[in-house]
């Protein structure tokens, strides 16, 4: 692996897109302080660091198979680093299995950190993420998305620093993990034809793009009414509803992805990016509400 500077490497790895993994271990942290649990914040670093590697190998791994199923091409949208030649197959593989190892080794000292149940976990994480590119030609990407960046993630987090699994931290990898899996949603809505031609099958292809877009429409609206559901039967503080703020955000997205009906494809073109940006701002507005939850009351 020569002749390209660091900063392209960790660009080949997406970065702009780790907000999706990050937030929900984040998010489990907080929400274990807040309830009173005894968090060693060590650990949850640890953790962040190692969902981080396990994210960056998975979208380049994603990317090394889409390149040659022929779901990347030039005239596709989105990354280009191999159609563009930026990097041959060979070295965004090297990469990829080089980022799973590291995330592998961190892994098991961690699981020698805390005890064997973390195994399971992590061994849920790796196989998922191994196994995303054949399970998304197959239409089955958002539930391996959910799974990935909300349920395995908090779960995870809530015994590594705490010793204990704790469930009811699920009560907000819905609205967190709905976000992220509508940045994959909104990807594969937007690639249907390409993604048609690669001879692959999407949920988004499945349903054809009108409903796919309705579809992203409850995905962005969803996290809202969940947490206002959440508050008013007191399963979450109130606090938490400053996660409202950034319901501009959405619906600006939401005007965008309604715009496709009038403008076409340009409408939608970078709204995957728009969308992990709005997943990074609802849940740091989250945590910002559960902090406030332990603080003011």
């Amino acid at each position: 692996m020569k002749g390209h500077t660091f900063k392209e490497w960790v660009l080949a790895t997406r970065p702009w897109s780790f907000p999706a993994s990050t937030m929900p271990v984040l998010v489990a942290m907080t929400y274990l302080w807040s309830a009173g649990f005894e968090v060693t914040w060590w650990l949850g670093i640890m953790a962040l660091v190692n969902i981080v590697l396990v994210h960056a190998a998975g979208n380049v791994w994603s990317d090394y198979h889409d390149y040659r199923r022929g779901v990347d091409a030039k005239d596709t949208y989105g990354v280009h680093i191999l159609t563009d030649a930026q990097f041959t197959p060979k070295e965004i593989h090297a990469l990829s299995l080089t980022l799973q190892a590291a995330a592998i080794a961190l892994g098991l000292l961690m699981v020698w950190l805390t005890g064997i149940t973390l195994l399971w976990f992590g061994l849920a994480g790796i196989a998922l993420s191994l196994l995303y590119p054949p399970l998304k030609y197959a239409a089955l990407g958002d539930l391996v998305i959910m799974a990935c960046y909300a349920l395995l993630p908090m779960l995870g987090t809530t015994f590594i620093c705490s010793g204990h699994i704790v469930p009811e931290v699920l009560w907000l990898a819905i609205p967190v993990g709905s976000i992220t899996v509508a940045i994959l949603h909104i990807n594969n809505t937007r690639d249907i034809e390409t993604d048609k031609r690669a001879s692959i099958h999407t949920f988004a292809m499945l349903t054809g793009r009108r409903f796919a877009i309705g579809l992203y429409v409850v995905e962005l609206l969803l996290p809202y009414l969940w947490l206002a559901l959440l508050a008013a039967l007191h399963i979450v503080s109130p606090w938490t509803l400053m996660a409202l703020i950034t319901l501009p955000v959405a619906m600006k997205n939401i005007r965008s992805a309604l715009a496709y009906y009038e403008v076409g494809l340009p409408a939608i073109a970078s709204l995957d990016e728009a969308t992990a940006k709005l997943q990074l701002f609802f849940s740091l507005t989250l945590i910002t509400g559960l902090l406030c939850a332990t603080m003011f009351t």
